[in-house]
């Protein structure tokens, strides 16, 4: 059973930042890509980010590139989001997902609940 448990998430002012977590389960961790991405309400799914499975590449949608940053530890079995310069359109629930391939999140496969983050003031 693959299980993405993503927290981290909260309530932070513009400008903040906040680093998200997520623990894996449930499947060979490091053979897969994994990534992140984000639903705000009335908005389509975003996928804003992704790391290949050893972590040594990674990819961002323009919408965060420069102020986030993903990486995974493999002996943890973990994958975090460090997210700087926070804005209020950053808000949504940003979801911890498993890409389908090894090098890139071409599809998201599986993910967890996700964890909730608000950008106000």
């Amino acid at each position: 059973e693959v299980q993405l448990q993503a927290s981290g998430g909260g309530l932070v002012q513009p400008g903040g930042y906040l680093r998200l977590s997520c623990a894996a389960s449930g499947f060979t961790f490091d053979d897969t890509a994994m990534g992140w991405f984000r639903q705000a309400p009335g908005k389509e799914r975003e996928g804003i980010t992704c790391i290949g499975a050893s972590g040594n590449n990674t990819y961002y949608a323009d919408s965060v590139k420069g102020r986030f940053t993903i990486s995974r530890d493999n002996a943890k079995n973990t994958v975090y989001l460090q997210m700087n310069s926070l804005k209020p359109e950053d808000t949504a629930v940003y979801y911890c997902a498993r890409g389908s391939g090894h090098f890139f999140c071409y599809e998201y496969d599986y993910w967890g609940q996700g964890t909730q983050v608000t950008v106000s003031s």
